[in-house]
């Protein structure tokens, strides 16, 4: 019995910004409805999530600005590079984060888009609060604290 070699490499984009500027509170997996030639460039890479958030439209949750680059072989066919695409969440999730999201200063925010094992899209999402610039500033010190630290041990 041959074993099926897999040749996918990982595919992890990610929203390096949303962790500076939002406290990530709940994490939730949710597939991704992509049309035509989009996965092609997910596959190969192209594609980027900076400044997407995320919104709740009749009980859909749709990402916004969620930039997936034109496939370079595809046809007339092909797809807009931006355009909103509905995430696959349960109903109770929706529902839950329908009803967190109620409160102010709360937003959904994608952070991660990667392949799975099945060869399907997938995003992480997070419910986010923002960060006040003190927030931010005490994030920016633990980080060089942290780095500073790293260097002294890497010195002994």
């Amino acid at each position: 019995m041959a074993e099926k070699k897999n040749k996918t490499k990982s595919i992890n984009i990610k929203n390096k910004r949303a962790s500076f500027d939002f406290l990530l509170l709940d994490k939730y997996t949710a597939g991704i409805v992509l049309t035509g030639t989009e996965i092609k460039s997910i596959r190969a890479g192209k594609a980027s999530l900076v400044d997407t958030f995320c919104f709740i439209h009749n009980g859909e949750v749709w990402v916004k600005n969620m930039y997936v680059a034109e496939y370079s072989y595809g046809s007339y066919n092909n797809h807009a590079a931006r355009r909103d695409r509905k995430l696959l969440l349960n109903r109770k999730e929706i529902r839950k984060l329908q009803q967190e999201m109620k409160s102010p200063g709360f937003t959904l925010v994608p952070t991660l888009l990667f392949i799975d094992e099945n060869g399907r899209a997938k995003v992480d999402v997070y419910l986010c609060r923002g960060k006040k610039e003190y927030d931010k500033r005490q994030t920016l010190k633990e980080k060089e604290d942290r780095r500073e630290i790293d260097r002294q041990v890497k010195r002994y």
